[in-house]
């Protein structure tokens, strides 16, 4: 799951620096150095998208936690020294943990506070669960392939983040059970908006999603719902997401 812009930097800028300087961005460990030049490659990313995002920096609520989730644990052990990089990286089963920057965008453009219940389709390695629980009240995520889904299941418990609940399953159709959401953020590409998704939000409520085939031109889109009933809808970027698998 990537942009098609991939440049990255390896000094952190001024206006960044003064970012950083406002919260501890990293621990004391072995990764710092590199967690520090991601949020560097982020924000260099930020400005070169702003003329689609209309954006020159990210909330800083979601700078900082990209800087305190540890990525290094939701990648392959081999791939540790990676972990860092602004770059998607496979996970196994033909999935992968999406580039940093996309994940801190996504993160940005839900919309998320401290009293959001938040949907996540497309557990992965749990990563993108893990940074929107460090902003969200709950959040319900689903993944359909077992394997993936207990493996991040266990890691989330195992990182501490009580307020993530798994499912195994098709999350196409979304997870009524716990809706409406405040946020719905979806990390694989179907080829349609799932109509279900758009029910399950509250009315105010955002949906993140890549939409478009794979290896032909996606778009990630933001759709909210309007107080009223409406639906508002805004193309964002170009991406490249893998598709959005399942019984659809």
């Amino acid at each position: 799951m990537h942009l098609y812009l991939t440049k990255t930097i390896y000094t952190i800028s001024v206006g960044l620096s003064l970012v950083i300087s406002m919260f501890n961005a990293s621990a004391n460990d072995d990764y710092e150095e590199m967690r520090l030049k991601m949020l560097a490659d982020i924000q260099y990313t930020v400005e070169q998208t702003s003329d689609y995002t209309g954006k020159t920096a990210l909330d800083e609520r979601v700078m900082k936690v990209m800087g305190k989730v540890p990525r290094h644990d939701f990648v392959p052990s081999g791939m540790r020294s990676l972990a860092y990089e602004n770059s998607p990286l496979s996970i196994g089963s033909g999935q992968t943990i999406s580039q940093p920057y996309i994940v801190a965008l996504m993160t940005d453009l839900a919309e998320v506070d401290e009293n959001s219940i938040v949907l996540e389709v497309g557990t992965g390695s749990g990563y993108q669960a893990a940074v929107l629980a460090e902003l969200a009240r709950q959040v319900y995520t689903i993944e359909i392939i077992e394997e993936l889904g207990l493996e991040a299941k266990q890691r989330l418990q195992r990182l501490g983040y009580d307020n993530v609940t798994v499912k195994i399953g098709d999350g196409y159709h979304g997870w009524e059970e716990h809706a409406p959401y405040d946020a719905i953020v979806v990390t694989a590409a179907p080829e349609e908006i799932p109509e279900a998704l758009i029910r399950q939000l509250k009315p105010g409520g955002r949906l993140v999603i890549p939409v478009g085939r794979q290896y032909t031109a996606q778009s990630l889109m933001v759709l909210k719902a309007g107080l009223n009933g409406g639906i508002e809808q805004r193309e964002i970027l170009p991406v490249g997401f893998v598709p959005l698998t399942g019984n659809h």
